[in-house]
């Protein structure tokens, strides 16, 4: 049996209901399914008018709403900076309590999601090519192989895994993360279709056409046996200088593959980039020593990616059109 703090509002509803008819106490803590002690509490507060006992709050309504104001507008402070402009303005509260209260308003520290920098002429090609698409069914986006490059390091920054230990444990081995000044990295190029993933190429060197057009004919190509077969597909890549260069739409129309027509700077809609999301998640706990355990690691996570995974991200561009409709053309969450 709870305290009286611990009853529901149910529970609370159902013993004024059942003590406004006059049942007795041991009827009521039945039916309310707590203890008799409790049900007498909640009475005789109710019949007092006073609803908590406790500590009376530091702060008054107004400094709350001074605190949320802070918060608003300047929300990539952190707890120390927000409390100290709020202390600023007269609030005399502990930094604890700035937290608490922040808690209580909603607020919560998270990872700030990323959009695209656009300018006006880009979200109104944006805006056009999403109308041009709104129309465009699963089975259309399913004959769309995504491409990409993402960059992967062995350090992921100050937001990798924390770890659990014990007192005088700091500096053992096992509890402790390695960290270079210049972190060895590699460049990944990668495809997709709702069928699945293709095969992931390691790039050495600055891409540029010549390099990029390596890359089509030893990976785009097999990767387009793999998940189409001998079916008709149509190829997307973004507007680097590589993609769009003469040489490399030359290349596409001797092999006569075509190509999506894709807004410059729209990674928000690109379903591969989830995908390299997901897979830099599951590596997060990774702990590589150089690059090419790095590569053995990214290989080994490319080839747990589903079909079903994969064909869940296609189902999404109706979704992500919409709301670039909806955003006038402006970034989305992605």
């Amino acid at each position: 049996m709870g305290k009286t703090s611990d009853l529901t509002a149910v529970q609370k509803t159902i013993i004024d209901t059942l003590h406004k008819e006059g049942k007795t106490q041991k009827v009521i803590a039945k039916e309310a399914g707590c203890s008799q002690s409790s049900v007498s509490k909640h009475i005789n507060r109710q019949a007092k008018g006073r609803k908590k006992c406790g500590r009376k709050k530091c702060t008054s309504s107004r400094d709350n709403r001074t605190l949320q104001r802070i918060v608003t507008t300047n929300p990539f402070k952190n707890v120390g900076e927000i409390h100290k402009e709020w202390t600023a303005a007269g609030v005399s509260a502990s930094r604890t309590t700035t937290r608490r209260l922040m808690k209580d308003m909603g607020f919560r520290c998270r990872i700030p999601c990323v959009k695209p920098l656009l300018n006006k002429k880009q979200c109104k090609k944006r805006l056009a090519w999403a109308k041009d698409k709104k129309d465009w069914t699963d089975a259309e986006w399913s004959k769309v192989m995504f491409s990409d490059e993402s960059k992967f390091c062995i350090s992921f920054g100050n937001q990798g895994p924390r770890v659990w230990r014990k007192s005088g444990e700091a500096q053992n081995p096992r509890c402790m993360r390695s960290s270079v000044k210049f972190p060895p990295s590699v460049m990944v190029w990668g495809a997709m279709s709702s069928a699945g993933v293709g095969p992931l190429c390691f790039l050495r060197s600055r891409v540029n056409a010549a390099v990029y057009q390596e890359v089509l004919e030893h990976f785009m190509l097999p990767a387009a046996d793999q998940l189409y077969g001998d079916a008709d597909f149509t190829f997307q890549q973004d507007l680097a200088p590589a993609h769009s260069a003469k040489t490399t739409s030359t290349w596409f129309k001797d092999h006569g593959i075509p190509v999506l027509d894709w807004p410059a700077n729209s990674p928000d809609l690109n379903p591969i980039e989830n995908l390299w999301g997901i897979v830099k998640r599951r590596m997060q706990y990774a702990r590589p020593n150089n690059a090419e355990e790095l590569k053995t690691t990214i290989r080994a996570t490319w080839a747990l990616i589903t079909p079903e995974q994969c064909h869940r991200l296609i189902e999404s561009m109706p979704r992500r059109i919409t709301a670039v409709i909806e955003a006038k053309g402006a970034p989305t969450k992605y």
